[in-house]
């Protein structure tokens, strides 16, 4: 698998921290046909949970929000890289957004367990166009 980079949009939402309740979103947005390409839970102050979601169709989330009632914050930008697994490889991402002057403030990584890795960046706003200049050079 040669590494790609996909511009992706996000939407974050704040629920109380209470059992099920990233459950019964996720179950809500399955049953709209709603597919998610990441999705992320972070403690929020003493009593809450933010609720990252990365839809494959932000269009389909927006109208999800509307039908559901439901606030949520976005789109936001980020970078979606997939790749093969090697050592160095999220260094390397990071040296060509070093040189490209875009400063990532926020990061999230996993392998597959086969060689093969996801990982989700957050850059400013305004730099999301030049933080995907930068990585589209890579590609393998």
């Amino acid at each position: 698998m040669a590494m790609t980079v996909l511009p992706v949009e996000y939407f974050y939402t704040t629920v109380d921290d209470k059992p099920c309740r990233a459950f019964e979103l996720l179950a809500r947005l399955a049953a709209e046909d709603i597919n998610l390409l990441a999705f992320s839970a972070i403690p929020f102050g003493q009593d809450h949970v933010e609720l990252t979601i990365f839809p494959a169709s932000g269009t389909n989330l927006q109208a999800f929000i509307t039908r559901q009632g439901l606030t949520a914050t976005g789109p936001q930008h980020a970078l979606l890289v997939q790749g093969d697994d090697h050592l160095g490889a999220l260094a390397k991402i990071h040296k060509s957004l070093c040189d490209a002057g875009v400063q990532v403030y926020a990061s999230s990584g996993v392998t597959d367990g086969r060689g093969h890795y996801g990982y989700v960046i957050y850059v400013k706003e305004a730099d999301h166009v030049a933080a995907m200049g930068a990585l589209s050079n890579l590609g393998g």
